[in-house]
């Protein structure tokens, strides 16, 4: 098993520096699987998030912008890919403390720290392709105007990001925010904060210019809510829970600030009778719920199964399941490790017991592995007999929890995929790919996936529907949610428009 690493002691990263919280309070770091205390992070107040903006502030207006926001997209270029090379160099260290902060599986930490390199790299060459498309003509139907077009950076962004995957959803957000021009304050959850301040770290490293990316740790309504709330913060941009969703669009909204929101989830994966090979759907099923110990916004956690071919499907799912490694996550091989907290875990529990109570089947799974006595461990959970209106059904668990239903025709299929107020994420698996096509079309959902669940790639969009938010990340679209676009018009005539009546010379 790999060794802990060792947790270093830092501070807030605001202006290029490091910081203590104003009022010197600290945060617990607990590691999930052990439950023991491993480290603190600074509890940042309402008076850290004025620095950190005026920080922002001041480096986004720095000499009329040109060190920063009006810099070529090649200046900016540089710090993002010098930023995807000290994660390369890091990325055995960075994946340890992932895994000790949050209490996925290394394996799955070191394929995060691959990501985020990925990441930073594509959004360094989206920023230099930018330079290409400033002063881009309109085309206009008459000869007196000269149009074109300008993408600017939107301003001082707000970043707040979820523990599920702590540096990856940070940088999903800040490679392209510093891609564009912006400069950004990022709050990480106060659950999982070690490598965003390691992140920090890098910064300072490579030499990114003072206060282009500030970094506070600490609890929401502390360091989340003045951010949200902030009048010198041009757009916010957040990642989490529908009801924080909801309380940071009520801030926003007292000064007209755009957000950009990707929240809940309760996908649906359907899977037809005409599947050859079942393992492979079994598998796809398994990862879409069960990957991160189910602790992802798009987890397909609603499984609907063909009757023709639920039974035997079922029987193979609970074999596969028991199968998976549940293991402290530093052990090789650990396919699934603990969930991020204490509250976290009782949580999963609750919804658990409440779907028993509601007169659903705890097929498999639903306790505390036996040879783990400590960590916030849950079992892989598959439930059956469930109904379209018990919690289980309607709820995001973000847990390592798959309810089942079974149907019959395809257009009842559908039905039931699109029976939820979430739209993020939605899958089907059939061996005809016209079904496949066609059913794509209809489910209710910002990404569809066909014979597979859950693949994330940083050049195709990413964000839903609904209650599961708006706004695109990853891709060019990422890029664009942190720019804005300027028309500039030329009058191009020697004589007057034309249009008042010229005065008469005295």
């Amino acid at each position: 098993m790999a060794a802990p690493p060792a947790i270093p002691r830092r501070g807030l990263f605001i202006g290029g520096g490091w910081r203590e919280p104003t009022l010197g309070r600290r945060i617990p770091v607990i590691n999930p699987a052990t439950e023991d205390t491993i480290g603190d992070i600074p509890a940042a107040t309402a008076e850290d998030v004025e620095l950190a903006v005026a920080a922002a502030r001041s480096a986004f207006l720095l000499d009329g912008g040109s060190r920063w926001a009006r810099a070529s997209g090649a200046t900016r270029a540089k710090y993002l890919n010098a930023i995807a090379a000290k994660i390369k160099e890091k990325i055995s260290y960075l994946a340890l403390l992932e895994t000790v902060d949050s209490g996925k599986p290394k394996d799955e930490a070191v394929a995060d720290m691959d990501d985020v390199a990925a990441c930073f790299e594509y959004y360094a060459a989206l920023a230099e392709a930018l330079d290409g498309k400033q002063h881009a003509p309109i085309s206009l139907p008459m000869e007196e105007f000269k149009t074109y077009v300008l993408k600017e950076p939107i301003g001082v962004v707000g970043l707040i990001t979820p523990w599920n995957y702590p540096l990856l959803m940070a940088t999903w957000k800040v490679a392209p925010a510093l891609a564009a021009g912006c400069t950004a304050v990022l709050k990480p959850s106060e659950l999982a904060s070690l490598t965003c301040l390691e992140l920090g770290a890098i910064c300072e490293e490579i030499g990114l210019p003072s206060g282009v990316l500030n970094i506070i740790t600490g609890l929401g309504p502390d360091a989340g809510a003045p951010i949200a709330s902030h009048p010198h913060v041009d757009k916010i941009a957040f990642t989490g829970s529908t009801a924080t969703g909801k309380t940071i669009m009520t801030a926003a909204a007292q000064m007209v600030k755009p957000v950009s929101l990707e929240l809940g989830g309760k996908s649906p994966l359907v899977i037809f009778d005409d599947v050859a090979d079942i393992d492979k759907a079994v598998e796809w099923a398994m990862f879409g719920c069960f990957f991160n110990g189910g602790q992802v916004c798009s987890a397909t956690s609603r499984l609907l199964l063909h009757e023709k071919i639920a039974e035997r499907f079922l029987d193979r799912l609970v074999e596969w399941a028991k199968n998976i490694k549940i293991s402290d996550p530093l052990e090789e091989g650990c396919r699934l490790g603990s969930v991020i907290s204490k509250g976290q875990y009782e949580k999963i529990k609750k919804f658990i017991s409440t779907a028993r109570s509601e007169g659903a089947t705890i097929l498999h799974g639903g306790d505390r592995p036996k040879n783990l006595g400590k960590g916030f461990f849950i079992e892989p959970t598959i439930i059956t007999g469930v109904s379209t209106s018990m919690q289980i059904w309607r709820e995001e668990v973000f847990g390592p929890v798959i309810c089942v239903k079974v149907f019959k025709t395809e257009s009842e299929a559908v039905e039931l995929a699109n029976d939820t107020h979430y739209g993020l994420a939605g899958g089907v698996i059939s061996d005809d790919l016209e079904r496949c096509e066609r059913i794509a079309k209809v489910i209710h959902s910002g990404i569809v996936w066909i014979n597979c669940s859950q693949p994330t790639l940083v050049q195709a969009p990413w964000g839903g529907n609904k209650r599961s938010g708006f706004g695109r990340e990853l891709g060019e679209w990422g890029l664009e949610n942190y720019l804005s676009v300027k028309q500039v018009t030329r009058y191009c005539k020697d004589e007057l428009y034309g249009w008042y009546q010229r005065p008469s010379k005295l």
